[in-house]
């Protein structure tokens, strides 16, 4: 057993306070017996005295001569080794047995005065104590003998228990040990107890399967990562390789510089996107906060990819209505965000089709959505469009890297806000912010947010 160990600890608390405990039961039942024993005595001693008057008057009017007799024949009853001491202010005497000194360190004596015939009467009746003494004295003896005992007994109970109560914390340790990187889907026993034990390998085994996932995710986007990367550093090395392989002309020269930094482009940006995931897991991201007008960020990326929206023949439409839309937000992070929600609905619009940006004001809160009309997103695909490097069959193969939404949704998060999506397979997909407005949020609003977006997801 370790010196230090809880069982250990447990074990020498547990027999600590059973010897005090013991201790104070036997001081207390030695004193208690004595004080008892003693009262006994003192009881029974008054009662003898008090016969003792009673039989003194009846007998001093009648027996004459023969008081001492009678005297001694009365106090023939009493138990061994009691005595007796009667002295008369007249000079009368008794004492039984006769010539038994008094020693009061040995005797308990009670004294009383009584008057008979006019005669004043000084008794003393005296009790051996020797029995008292005795008794005691083998209750302390079996005390002193008996909890020792009890102690050892104590103590290997106290062992037993302890390490059968900590058994499921030896069992829970024995299985966190068999727990590694490699062996994350193991879990701990849970107890069937009930007490705290089994809710403490509850918890861990929740962190566990959060710490599964996560390490799980965390491969996954290692293993993505490096898939998509590995493709335009492929091109790169097959373009320049074919390059030099043999003289070609300036034109073949340019189209290979072309395809290189065509692709050294798409490599960059998948690593800038990479990089502002990893700032925004770490929360190192600093998204400085001021009023932000919602219809103006709009307006500025509908303008910034007009050309892209037509050189694809979509029309982009703007929906803004009279009032500005103030909301709390970082300007860049936000334009981000939607120039992620605009691409992702003019790469999936229909050729010829239209691209909605609209913004609504109601109840303390700014909606902003943004529309497409193109082929829509399947219920299998839609709760993971989300996650990094998730590309649809249907909704996600007009090429990207699967990063875009991802990054949306942890500029969203950022702000204290959710993307919200709705799509239809085959006529379209409306991504949908939902803001508190600026300097006209109370806490009515605030507690309103949740209760009112489906509201506005008619507006």
């Amino acid at each position: 057993m370790q010196t230090r160990s809880l069982r250990f600890r447990l074990t020498i608390w547990y027999t600590a306070v059973l010897t005090a405990g013991l201790a104070l039961f036997g001081t207390l039942l030695w004193l208690s017996l004595r004080h008892e024993l003693n009262a006994d005595l003192e009881r029974d001693l008054d009662g003898r005295a008090a016969r003792f008057e009673i039989f003194f008057g009846s007998e001093a009017a009648e027996s004459g001569v023969h008081l001492s007799e009678e005297l001694e024949e009365f106090c023939q009853a009493l138990p061994p080794a009691n005595y007796v001491n009667l002295r008369g202010s007249r000079g009368f005497t008794f004492r039984y047995p006769a010539g038994l000194p008094a020693q009061p360190g040995r005797f308990r004596i009670r004294e009383r005065k009584f008057n008979v015939n006019g005669e004043e009467f000084d008794l003393e009746v005296g009790a051996p104590l020797t029995d008292i003494h005795h008794f005691l004295e083998r209750l302390r003896l079996l005390l002193w003998s008996l909890i020792p005992v009890v102690i050892v007994l104590g103590c290997i109970g106290g062992a037993w228990l302890s390490g059968r109560a900590l058994k499921p914390v030896q069992d829970v340790t024995n299985a966190a040990l068999a727990i590694s990187i490699e062996n994350l889907s193991g879990r701990l026993p849970v107890p069937a107890t009930g007490d705290e034990i089994a809710s403490l390998a509850a918890v861990l085994n929740s962190m566990l399967a959060r710490l599964e996932a996560a390490v799980t995710t965390l491969s996954q986007f290692a293993g993505d990562a490096s898939h998509e990367l590995r493709t335009p550093l492929a091109v790169i090395r097959t373009t320049a390789e074919l390059a030099l392989r043999r003289e070609r002309t300036p034109e073949a020269y340019r189209t290979a510089l072309q395809d290189v930094v065509s692709e050294s482009e798409r490599m960059t940006q998948l690593v800038e996107d990479l990089l502002a995931l990893a700032r925004s897991d770490a929360g190192t991201v600093d998204m400085p906060r001021a009023a932000v007008n919602v219809c103006e960020v709009l307006a500025e990326i509908s303008e910034e990819m007009a050309n892209l929206a037509d050189a694809a023949g979509i029309r982009v439409t703007t929906a803004f209505g009279e009032q500005p839309a103030i909301i709390s937000a970082n300007r860049q992070a936000l334009h981000r965000l939607f120039t992620v929600l605009l691409d992702n609905a003019l790469k999936f619009s229909r050729a010829a089709g239209e691209v909605i940006l609209s913004v609504t004001r109601k109840d303390g809160l700014v909606s902003a959505s943004v529309e497409d009309f193109g082929e829509g997103i399947g219920e299998a695909d839609l709760p993971h469009i989300f996650k990094r490097f998730y590309q649809a069959d249907r909704s996600r193969s007009a090429g990207g890297h699967g990063l875009g939404l991802s990054l949306a949704q942890s500029i969203a998060q950022a702000h204290g806000v959710e993307i919200d999506v709705r799509s239809t397979l085959g006529k379209g997909t409306v991504f949908r912010v939902i803001f508190p407005e600026r300097n006209t949020q109370t806490p009515t609003a605030a507690s309103k947010m949740a209760a009112n977006t489906e509201a506005l997801a008619g507006l």
